[in-house]
């Protein structure tokens, strides 16, 4: 049975998509370089497993032919990324090289490695985009340019790639995770950040991980491609703190 591929499967919204899918139903291979995490998350919804490193080309394309050579590919999820916080007089090559390559490059590489099973699947593509995409912040010039590049991968992709294959992207802002631990480790930090979305609280894994699933099911999102789609708790495009009021 063909397998969706999600790297990044050990963070927290790529092991809550692998839970959300696993309960549909689909048969996964996970993607992460934890191998203790990913052996435990690979038990637990009875999927195979590849190690890999994002900075690693070939790495990436050897976990695609791996996911192949255990049923098929037909899905692709790139739950990778960084948070690179740095004002643009600090920014480094290095930088800018790690960032585009976690959140984008290793991306294109993993779409280009599956291309072929997907077509065949007539599979679907989920990136992984940003409100910092759209919404400008302080310190976001690395990772704010990187994550608008891949709102223009997913228009592109989804042109050129059609009607084969179905790519969408969701675009989350801050939730709770490892890799945003140290942004959230000064409370008074946590609670102004939260308050800054309408909504009033911080994302959460589980906030992403539906909509992922049903952009993945071509039986339930069949008509959905090309789309950036915001999970942020209003942030992009609502002023903080707005209350509705009744007459």
């Amino acid at each position: 049975m063909s397998k969706t591929v999600i790297f990044g499967a050990t963070g927290a919204i790529g092991s809550a998509l692998a839970a959300q899918l696993h309960a549909d139903g689909k048969q996964l291979h996970l993607v992460g370089r934890n191998k203790s995490e990913l052996e435990q998350l690979a038990t637990r919804f009875q999927a195979s497993y590849s190690l890999f490193d994002a900075q690693d080309h070939p790495s990436i394309i050897a976990a695609v032919e791996d996911g192949t050579q255990q049923g098929g590919v037909e899905g692709v999820i790139w739950a990778v990324g960084n948070i690179l916080l740095k004002p643009i007089t600090k920014l480094t090559a290095a930088d800018i090289q790690s960032c585009f390559q976690l959140n984008l490059f290793g991306a294109i590489t993993a779409i280009q490695a599956s291309i072929n099973e997907l077509k065949n699947h007539h599979g679907s593509i989920l990136l992984f985009s940003s409100v910092a995409a759209q919404y400008g912040f302080t310190s976001h010039a690395a990772i704010g340019s990187a994550k608008a590049a891949i709102n223009g991968l997913v228009v592109s992709l989804a042109a050129e790639l059609s009607p084969e294959i179905r790519v969408n992207a969701i675009a989350p802002s801050l939730s709770e995770s490892k890799m945003a631990a140290p942004i959230m480790g000064n409370p008074q930090m946590a609670k102004a950040l939260a308050a800054a979305h309408p909504l009033g609280r911080l994302g959460n894994a589980s906030d992403f991980a539906p909509l992922g699933a049903l952009l993945m099911d071509n039986h339930q999102s069949g008509w959905i491609t090309g789309q950036v789609l915001a999970v942020d708790g209003g942030r992009s495009s609502l002023q903080a703190g707005a209350r509705a009021k009744s007459a």
